[in-house]
């Protein structure tokens, strides 16, 4: 039987409703060769001030993960929200799968929508694709924000360090791509330190049939592709100044990763860790991950403090 309300569909249109409220447009770029990318994109860009590039992970689609955030950075950056190849309304027919190339198609919408520039932010395997972007694309890349983002990962990791709740790439999608609401909660619980005490399967049924139906398949394929082959020898050694933030109970990438991480980019890295928190920082603490991410984009950028002492732009 045919739903006659759906709460995460009317969800999804509030936030839909608070981008615009902010300042943001739709966007729907023709990559060619078959893909093609949707962006949130600023009404006017202001070219006095730095643009900041949010990169979301998996889940729910960028709105969802990003609506606590925008506002706060409104006045002091172009901000661009895309929406990853096979989320929201972006997708390819093409059949690469890697985090590489989630990064050049990114790189491509920005280049269409002509900024030279960038600041960046990735959330959990949105920091992978932010990362490549970082490493593929040296001159173009400034600040890199990395949330919980387990780059330092290698294949071999999942089976035997005793801290990974996750331990096969089929695991990670029967969880990430939940089918049942049971799973669901699996999500959940291993997201968040405090979990939600309830949660309908009524509600659940509802997110797993709006958020986690469409391009399942190609989904399936990108957490595949994360994990095949991976190793620290292949990763590459970023140069731009970096903040690593992470949970202090991250069940999904565990805070040994964060210190790998640091010890990889070596002297531009600087880690913060968040007490009390899991893998869902955007979710737990959503002002505490402000703080941290305005202390390094804008307390220590020189555009961005100029801009925030009376150059930025005004919210339509």
């Amino acid at each position: 039987m045919t739903r006659c309300f759906s709460f995460v569909a009317a969800q999804d249109s509030y936030y839909r409703y608070c981008f615009k409220r902010a300042g943001l447009k739709s966007s729907t770029t023709n990559l060619g060769d078959g893909t093609i990318m949707h962006c949130w994109i600023p009404k006017m860009h202001n070219p006095s001030i730095p643009t900041l590039l949010l990169i979301h992970g998996f889940g729910a689609n960028a709105m969802w993960q990003f609506n606590g955030l925008i506002p706060h950075f409104m006045s002091t950056f172009n901000v661009y929200v895309p929406d990853l190849l096979f989320f929201g309304e972006s997708y390819t027919t093409r059949a690469e799968r890697s985090e590489s190339f989630q990064a050049q198609c990114v790189m491509s919408l920005m280049e269409a929508q002509n900024v030279a520039k960038m600041d960046v932010f990735g959330l959990s395997y949105g920091g992978f694709v932010a990362y490549s972007m970082a490493a593929q694309f040296k001159e173009r890349v400034g600040r890199v924000a990395l949330g919980c983002a387990g780059v330092c990962f290698e294949e071999k990791d999942a089976g035997s360090m005793e801290v990974f709740k996750v331990t096969t790439a089929e695991e990670a999608v029967s969880i990430l791509l939940p089918q049942t609401p049971e799973k669901a909660r699996e999500m959940v619980r291993l997201s968040f330190y405090k979990p939600p005490p309830s949660m309908p399967s009524c509600f659940l049924w509802d997110f797993i049939e709006v958020m986690c139906t469409d391009f399942r398949q190609e989904k399936e394929e990108l957490i595949q592709a994360l994990h095949k082959d991976r190793k620290m020898s292949d990763l590459p050694k970023i140069t731009q100044p970096t903040l690593i933030i992470w949970g202090e109970h991250d069940q999904v990438f565990p805070l040994e990763l964060a210190h790998r991480l640091e010890r990889h980019i070596g002297d531009n890295a600087e880690l913060v860790i968040i007490k009390n928190v899991g893998h869902a920082l955007n979710a737990e603490r959503p002002k505490e991950l402000y703080k941290h991410l305005k202390s390094f984009f804008i307390d220590s950028h020189p555009l961005s403090k100029q801009a925030s002492h009376g150059n930025g732009t005004k919210s339509d």
